[in-house]
């Protein structure tokens, strides 16, 4: 396989490099990873594994031989660290009395959950679904859409991910997940994703690309809605507020509805409880998942405004664990640990940290071609050479594998961004130990 065909939003999971550290791994390990071979479905960013994790704690998963790794990736679930004892408490105490609400019933902690998070939303968003997943979240979200407008196609922006569903990859753009799926619904249209080689926050340099969702408006009139992560989580492109702003102008003039996509990003990844905060903008409709259920169960949420609840004859989501007693104890007690623990302001002292910090590394190499970032979800992007931005592939691999041997986690994303996003809870001397593993790593290369 050539180099592009192994880019990911992932690890280069058959590569050369991968079989090289699965070689150095303790016997006992690669009996299990055989074994998990054996058992489960092969596919692609998931086989083969790379480790064995048996325990988690704070910022920190440790493997089967007992190494700890810092883990600056955490599939976005470990905003306030794992097994969050606060977090930990409130769910054994609701396992204990109501671990499990049947449907057609619904149950004091599920109501307690769905009154705080409409205290942290705009007044507008009041309307709510909880599911068992993010993708299940676009799911409805998608549905709605469709019962609101009548219309039936939606923009997205190219390369996105939404989940793994077919109605969630039909309105995602990576190939991995639609290579052999054929036809798929709802039908989407893609225009491109505002890219900056550098933070534009403010200066709104992007702005043009709104253009393009307008043209597509105009020239269909099929379009119902458009769907997009507020911040891209996986290689942390940043719009400016202009951009945003334009968007929910657009989506204003022509009746289409403003999805947005912060399964991965809220709870005070970016500074903020929710991303579009930044903005001065509100959305139609808010997909919410990932770190909802705090590490600790599977849980995700849609909310919507008060005149979209139109849909009195229709499930739009009806799922056995929807109104989850554990689920919702999760969530409820993790937005009560980042209001006590004054997590967002903690946030926001650590990005000037990670910015003065990153930008001292960018300066020492000369293989890192971008660093951009917001609160902790930052990037940083490996190039051959600065001029051309020519992607550097296989030495982000090696970065990647050489900060693993030093007890740092992270992914690789569009094969050449190195993306950390740690638990919110770190410190600064963590924070500072996982920039000089990274900073040795890059020595190495």
């Amino acid at each position: 396989m050539n180099e592009t065909t192994l880019l990911t939003e992932g690890d280069v999971n058959f590569s050369e490099t991968r079989k090289k550290w699965l070689s150095a791994l303790p016997q006992a390990t690669l009996k299990m990873l055989d074994e998990d071979a054996d058992l489960f479905l092969h596919q692609s960013l998931s086989t083969p594994c790379m480790d064995v994790i048996t325990s988690c704690e704070g910022i920190y998963i440790t493997d089967a031989n007992g190494k700890k790794y810092m883990d600056f990736h955490g599939n976005n679930v470990h905003q306030i660290g794992y097994r969050n004892k606060y977090v930990m408490d409130k769910v054994k105490q609701q396992m204990d009395v109501l671990p499990f609400c049947p449907r057609r019933y619904t149950n004091p902690v599920a109501i307690e959950f769905a009154q705080k998070l409409s205290t942290l939303l705009p007044a507008g968003l009041k309307r709510m679904l909880f599911a068992p997943g993010g993708t299940s979240s676009i799911g409805i979200a998608l549905k709605l859409a469709r019962a609101i407008t009548g219309k039936h196609k939606v923009v997205s922006l190219k390369d996105s991910f939404h989940g793994a569903s077919l109605d969630a990859i039909a309105v995602g753009g990576e190939e991995q997940f639609k290579r052999y799926m054929g036809l798929l619904c709802p039908e989407a249209l893609n225009i491109e994703q505002p890219v900056a080689y550098r933070n534009v926050f403010d200066d709104g340099l992007d702005e043009h690309y709104a253009d393009a969702l307008e043209e597509l408006i105009i020239s269909d009139g099929q379009v119902g809605a458009f769907i997009a992560e507020t911040i891209r989580n996986t290689d942390v492109q940043i719009p400016s507020k202009a951009y945003w702003q334009k968007i929910r102008r657009i989506c204003d003039k022509h009746n289409v509805l403003l999805i947005l996509d912060e399964i991965p990003i809220a709870f005070g990844r970016t500074g903020k409880m929710f991303a579009f905060e930044h903005y001065g903008i509100e959305p139609d409709m808010l997909c919410l998942g990932k770190g909802l259920g705090a590490g600790v169960i599977p849980f995700a949420a849609m909310i919507t405004r008060e005149e979209f609840n139109i849909t009195k004859d229709v499930s739009l989501g009806h799922y056995t664990h929807e109104k989850s007693p554990l689920g919702c104890a999760a969530a409820l007690s993790m937005i009560e640990f980042i209001e006590q623990e004054h997590i967002l302001q903690k946030v926001k002292e650590d990005e000037l940290f990670m910015k003065t910090s990153l930008a001292k590394l960018a300066e020492k190499h000369r293989l890192i071609g971008n660093v951009r970032g917001i609160g902790l979800l930052w990037g940083v992007e490996l190039v051959k050479d600065r001029g051309t931005k020519d992607k550097a592939i296989k030495e982000a691999e090696q970065v990647m594998y050489a900060c693993l041997q030093n007890g740092l986690s992270f992914k690789v994303s569009q094969g050449n961004v190195l993306q950390l996003s740690p638990a919110l809870i770190i410190e600064k001397k963590e924070l500072q130990t996982a920039i000089e593993i990274i900073g040795s790593a890059l020595d190495t290369v």
